[in-house]
């Protein structure tokens, strides 16, 4: 019997299709005589001459319970109730979106490489687009980018091309992962990258006023912002257009059904992220990225736009209007880099925004404010927090601990973790607590970013104001 070596070892396997016989013709037909032969040109002394340090095969069933024993240690929104948010958002999905979503024309249709035959896609896309204009009271909006982040990176990049300038001017109070993305593009980009500060949890326009130049090509807010409140867009965008510059709104599509749209205070680039547009949480993604502009702007905007015409016959059509990417275009006319489009994402926030309609999404919002102010006022009320701000919101908002109170100065020596200990015990009874906003900001130590949803119940945020104490075991 002939002895075999490991690498044959390693590469049989129930779903490699060809036979042992079929191996050795295909062997013999380039000249080798064993599988080791393809690997000659890897040196001796840097050839694996062992078994992988892997666990043994295990039956398909063995492999299901295994891989259910480890999924079953991950906390998640549908056995936890969730008040973190910090740019993703647990809303309700409705159950259709899903079953769309799983059709083989939508799941498998990748991207319109061909446009004219993928008439579906491309109306589907087209629908989308015109729902973030009347989101956002944009102009036009691209087919949609990776995610809200890569979205304001790229929306800095427009206007700095746009307007021929080297600078922008980001605010403080925007998402932490959006001013890393930022100022990682324009470090390679030699874009100078400035910070707002904030009052009161909103961006100070007097230190907005005195920072802003001639030579700055954008302003760049969010609405609402990181810590959910909701920023003066139309000051903003005064202190922003008087100096010629593009002002670039991160906005949340859900607290658009209450708020006005970006675009009816002057915005030139509106983004953000789409996820709570019926997408789920993933533990991160995949997401997708909205971007919209006005017609000044559409022909430097990055990724595709689907158009409406009509063909030889008069019948409504589609077809992809531009594609100001590298693939399609000579590659120094290209306006950006992101070579695809998050379709099946986008298609879900279609579905979604389908499905609730104007109403529903006002409903949607209201309710999320209704439940955060509810919440907000009744953690007060335990004396054990205290408000960081005094701006509105809708959703989401920031509590400091009252380092006053008796309970809080039982445990003062840890009073930089006091949010950690918090979240800790909140997830012993199932409750997964807000954001600590010193992990990002060094002047909130102590502060809690909670969001509350439209799914979240009375019940729930009671439970929630019940369990978040500090020091109970030692009072």
């Amino acid at each position: 019997m002939k002895e075999k070596s490991l690498i044959v070892d390693n590469f049989k396997s129930r779903y490699i299709p060809n036979t042992e016989e079929q191996q050795e013709i295909m062997l013999e037909s380039i000249g080798l005589k064993s599988l080791e032969g393809l690997f000659d040109d890897i040196p001796q002394d840097v050839k694996l001459k062992r078994k992988l340090d892997i666990p043994e095969p295990m039956t398909e069933y063995e492999l299901l319970k295994h891989m259910q024993g480890m999924t079953s240690q991950n906390v998640n929104t549908e056995d936890y109730c969730c008040f973190l948010g910090a740019g993703a958002y647990d809303h309700y999905i409705p159950s259709v979106i899903k079953h769309m979503l799983s059709r083989g024309e939508f799941y498998t249709a990748y991207t319109p490489y061909q446009p004219e035959i993928s008439q579906g896609t491309l109306q589907a896309i087209f629908e989308y687009q015109t729902m973030i204009c009347e989101l956002t009271g944009m102009d036009v909006a691209n087919a949609s980018m990776y995610d809200g982040a890569s979205a304001s990176a790229e929306a800095v990049l427009l206007a700095c091309s746009s307007k021929r300038k080297k600078r922008v001017i980001i605010s403080r109070t925007l998402n932490p992962e959006y001013k890393n993305v930022i100022k990682t593009y324009a470090g390679f980009n030699n874009i100078e990258v400035v910070e707002a500060g904030y009052k009161d949890g909103v961006t100070d326009l007097s230190g907005l006023n005195k920072i802003i130049t001639d030579d700055t090509a954008a302003v760049v807010v969010q609405y609402p912002n990181f810590f959910g409140a909701i920023e003066n867009l139309n000051d903003i965008s005064d202190i922003t257009h008087k100096k010629g510059s593009n002002l670039v709104v991160a906005t949340d599509p859900i607290s658009l059904g209450i708020l006005k749209p970006p675009g009816e205070f002057g915005a030139d680039i509106v983004i953000g992220e789409g996820q709570s547009l019926g997408n789920p949480l993933s533990f991160g993604g995949p997401y997708l990225g909205f971007f919209a502009v006005t017609k000044e702007l559409m022909r430097k905007m990055p990724g595709r736009v689907v158009g409406q015409t009509t063909d030889l016959d008069s019948k409504r059509g589609f077809v992809l209007t531009m594609q100001t990417r590298e693939q399609h275009i000579r590659r120094e006319k290209a306006t950006s880099n992101i070579c695809s489009n998050q379709a099946l994402n986008a298609l879900a926030a279609t579905i979604y925004l389908t499905l609730v309609g104007k109403k529903g999404l006002k409903q949607v919002a209201e309710l999320c404010l209704k439940k955060s102010h509810y919440a907000y006022d009744k953690l007060i009320e335990t004396g054990r927090f205290e408000p960081a701000f005094k701006a509105p919101f809708v959703k989401e908002f920031v509590l400091k601990i009252n380092e006053s109170n008796k309970t809080n100065k039982l445990i003062q020596n840890t009073s930089n973790k006091l949010i950690q200990k918090l979240n800790s015990k909140l997830l012993e009874d199932k409750i997964i607590g807000g954001y600590d906003l010193g992990k990002d900001f060094e002047e909130m130590n102590n502060c809690w970013l909670l969001a509350v949803t439209e799914k979240r119940t009375k019940s729930e945020i009671d439970i929630l104001v019940d369990k978040a104490h500090l020091g109970s075991d030692d009072e």
